[in-house]
């Protein structure tokens, strides 16, 4: 059975990172296209980043040059980096496996990011 588990989110104050973690079980996250995603309140969940399993990544407009989406073959993770944290990246963030507009597989649990002072 295939398991994406989300972990590494807080609260923490505007200009500050956090690392969030995606390990995964049942499958192996290097063949395949992985992306990481997020739900504000309120609103609709959308691909922040992902990264093909040749490594060439992509980042929405919003998170360009301050989130960083990789993968650690051998600890079946994916992460992202993100840095200069702003109040509107407050999201429950997911991390799936995209096929276009979709994904394939469900969702998981999510992990909470709070950017607030």
């Amino acid at each position: 059975q295939v398991q994406l588990v989300e972990s590494g989110g807080g609260l923490v104050q505007p200009g500050g990172s956090l690392r969030l973690s995606c390990a995964g079980s049942g499958i192996n996250v290097s063949s395949y296209a992985m992306g990481w995603y997020r739900q504000p309140p309120g609103n609709k969940r959308g691909l922040v980043a992902s990264i093909s399993n040749d490594g060439s990544t992509y980042y929405a407009d919003a998170v360009k040059g301050r989130f960083t989406i990789s993968r650690d073959n051998r600890q079946n993770t994916v992460y992202l980096q993100m840095d200069s944290l702003k109040p509107e990246d407050t999201a429950v963030y997911y991390c799936a496996r995209p096929w276009g507009s979709l994904i394939i597989g469900s969702w998981g649990q999510g992990t909470q990011v709070t950017v607030s002072s």
